[in-house]
């Protein structure tokens, strides 16, 4: 059951779980400086999310200094993060999966990027590619999906998202993480890649944004894109 600390977005509480999310462990300084209070007030909103079991205590030993303590989520926190798609909707396609061969799964997946893209399209529509990857951003966090944008260099910027809407299919299904980067690369106009993903153990899922047309393997090689759905800048 989520607390009514959760139901404000803003609340010292979710905040602390949010940075958790996002950075995977923290000190109680490192939550002091992000919230901007005392001590004591950490150790109190600290002390609540341990009792509510959203969070736990652990003991890192590094080099030859004395042993520290960080905080880190539960797996009951992380279900804060879910994004809980419509069951029936969920359930229907995994019944499809099932039921269909992978070619079929394929042409499923394609059109349902299609579709996506084409709701998203409203809502990114600046010239820039740093300006479009920002609307992005700014649609998947409105869904609940943490999502931050990292310039990487003038023709590179990651789109890092910290929760996975489909998490259950993906596990069984990384169809459906092609078919996320195949959304994004007709949302932006530009060459997409996944360099991390949550399915893989990653802290996130990164989709590199080119904007020269190349895309970057997991493997950091390059290759040319050959997707229809590119255009250069």
């Amino acid at each position: 059951m989520v607390t009514a600390s959760f139901q404000d977005k803003n609340s010292p509480a979710w905040q602390i779980v949010e940075h958790l999310q996002r950075h995977h462990s923290a000190t109680i300084k490192d939550l002091e400086q992000m919230l901007g209070v005392t001590t004591t007030a950490v150790r109190q909103h600290l002390r609540t999310l341990q009792l509510e079991g959203y969070i736990d205590r652990a003991t890192v030993h590094s080099g030859v200094g004395r042993p520290h303590h960080e905080y880190v989520l539960t797996d009951a926190a992380r279900e804060l993060f879910a994004c809980h798609c419509d069951d029936l909707a969920l359930t229907m396609l995994q019944e499809m999966f099932e039921m269909v061969g992978p070619e079929q799964v394929s042409t499923l997946l394609e059109r349902v990027s299609s579709r996506l893209a084409a709701r998203y399209a409203d809502s990114v529509t600046a010239e820039a590619l740093g300006h479009r990857v920002e609307q992005m951003a700014g649609v998947l966090n409105r869904q609940g999906i943490l999502t931050d944008v990292l310039a990487q260099d003038e023709n590179t910027i990651i789109l890092k998202t910290y929760n996975c809407p489909y998490h259950e299919l993906a596990q069984e299904h990384r169809e459906i993480c092609e078919m996320d980067q195949d959304m994004l690369q007709r949302v932006l106009g530009s060459s997409v890649s996944l360099s991390a993903c949550l399915m893989d153990g990653d802290g996130g899922c990164s989709f590199v944004v080119k904007r020269n047309g190349n895309h970057v393997t997991k493997e950091g090689a390059s290759i040319p894109s050959e997707d229809p759905h590119f255009q250069r800048e």
